[in-house]
């Protein structure tokens, strides 16, 4: 009796710790934009956050000394190529939130699942199933619909001020999808040999030196928020939608299978969408709703297709 009781309960905790890593990482594009009403540049926003993070993480590393502990190899393939993925996709998710609003940013982020279905192959050696292939069409429609759907009355007046037009949004979302996709394949890599917390760090410190030298050069030296409310949205941005999130994600698979953790997850533009409704007015046509749900149902029929394949898979023989 205790038995299943028990397995229930941990499953129930577990779906609950990724919604809340949902429901964090969609908080990304409000705070971002309540930034920017702030006088925060958008090459700011990307990198008080990760920077607040890795100290974070590096204050953790006080009580977990093992965090600290990684080879040369490590260093190079993790730090530098992984915060190299990390830098560009802060500076690209900014323009994308900034140009496109905050679903359509999100929407087209959730491009990354289809390009890792199509990267993994030539790359790890996956297979590409024709449900994969499903999967990426509908959500390739979705982001389609949701950035063509989107409405901000206030775009005309603000984007000047913000310094990212519809064009650069589109792009900056691509990037930052392609970015995301790298570090979904970097992972798949690193992690068993590192262990998520200590990858997260090593990306998180390697954007944040790669961003603080990179910026200076470009004219963009990263200025300190001027009030009170900037650094307040800066600390939740950087504790909230980074730390806090995937500290519940990684809770989450401790106690669920990864697939549906990440469909419990995927409520991240949903989140977003409803956010930047509430607090700015971002509004969303209904194809553009439409976009939107087809962007979540796709991810999420897609990882719980692939936790039945794997479910239903034969064991593989001792020896293999």
């Amino acid at each position: 009796m205790s038995g299943p009781t028990g397995a229930h309960r941990s499953r129930f905790i577990g779906y609950a710790f990724a919604l809340c890593a949902g429901f964090f990482w969609g908080t990304t594009g409000p705070l971002s934009t309540a930034l920017y009403a702030e006088g925060a540049e958008l090459t700011d926003v990307g990198f008080w956050r990760i920077l607040l993070s890795t100290l974070g993480l590096a204050a953790y590393g006080l009580l977990r000394r093992d965090l600290y502990r990684v080879d040369g190899r490590g260093l190079i393939v993790v730090g530098l190529l992984g915060g190299l993925l990390v830098a560009v996709f802060e500076l690209a998710f900014q323009f994308a939130i900034a140009g496109i609003g905050v679903a359509g940013a999100v929407a087209l982020l959730y491009t990354a699942p289809a390009l890792v279905t199509f990267l993994a192959r030539p790359l790890l050696g996956e297979r590409i199933t024709p449900a994969r292939i499903v999967t990426a069409v509908v959500v390739m429609v979705g982001v389609a619909l949701t950035v063509t759907g989107h409405v901000d009355p206030g775009a005309a007046d603000t984007e000047g001020a913000r310094g990212a037009g519809f064009a650069a949004g589109i792009l900056g979302g691509l990037l930052a999808a392609t970015s995301y996709s790298g570090s979904t394949l970097l992972a798949r890599f690193a992690v068993p040999r590192y262990g998520a917390v200590k990858v997260l760090f090593l990306e998180l410190a390697g954007g944040t030196a790669i961003l603080g030298a990179f910026l200076p050069m470009t004219g963009h030296t990263p200025t300190p928020a001027s009030t009170l409310a900037g650094w307040v949205y800066i600390v939740a941005l950087g504790i909230g939608a980074v730390l806090a999130a995937n500290f519940f994600f990684f809770a989450g698979v401790r106690r669920i299978d990864a697939a549906p953790a990440s469909v419990a997850a995927s409520i991240e533009p949903v989140v977003g969408a409803i956010l930047a409704l509430l607090l700015f007015d971002q509004r969303l046509t209904p194809l553009g709703w439409l976009g939107l749900a087809m962007v979540v149902g796709g991810v999420a029929g897609g990882y719980s297709r692939e936790a039945v394949d794997q479910a239903a898979a034969p064991p593989v023989p001792a020896g293999s």
